[in-house]
């Protein structure tokens, strides 16, 4: 790991750390967790399996910030140069991702009383679709995403996405 991403990883799970003494995990049967899953859902199935480009140049912060403990760290531009290149390319074997819900956990972060984002983690499933065939299991990653809410909307500001392996059995 290079000096840099472990020293970003290390300020990450110490924030981490800090919220999640101060700030339990959310109930989830609260809004903002089922707000959280909602917006996970609809994010990754119009974007990633959908590749709704322009839903997700919207739905990304500015100065998105995506760890990879495969393909490294990427910015909003090199990220959506990947997505276009590697997810969203035309093809008859298409990336689908599929998040599983009894995994998910979220934090809420304040400032000065009143939210601002939140810390969702979990566990997703990563696939291969072809035309006529059963979806294949190509992977299974954790994830850790830090979601703002920017002028009512809720955007998608760092992501790790770690720990990657393929499924047992192959």
């Amino acid at each position: 790991m290079t000096h840099l991403m472990q020293r970003v990883t290390n300020i990450f799970l110490l924030v981490l750390l800090t919220v999640s003494t101060v700030v339990a995990q959310t109930d989830k049967k609260s809004a903002l967790f089922v707000e959280l899953k909602q917006q996970d859902s609809l994010f990754f199935e119009k974007s990633f399996n959908q590749c709704d480009i322009a839903y997700l140049e919207s739905r990304m912060a500015q100065d998105l910030k995506f760890y990879h403990d495969q393909s490294g760290f990427q910015d909003r531009t090199k990220f959506f140069e990947n997505i276009k290149q590697y997810i969203c390319a035309p093809s008859s074997k298409k990336p689908i991702r599929k998040v599983d819900v009894n995994s998910l956990e979220v934090y809420p972060l304040y400032n000065n009383g009143k939210l601002y984002g939140a810390i969702q983690m979990g566990v997703h499933h990563f696939y291969i679709r072809e035309q006529g065939k059963e979806d294949t299991h190509t992977s299974t990653a954790k994830f850790t995403h830090v979601w703002l809410m920017q002028e009512g909307i809720w955007k998608l500001s760092e992501v790790l996405s770690y720990d990657h392996q393929e499924p047992t059995g192959h």
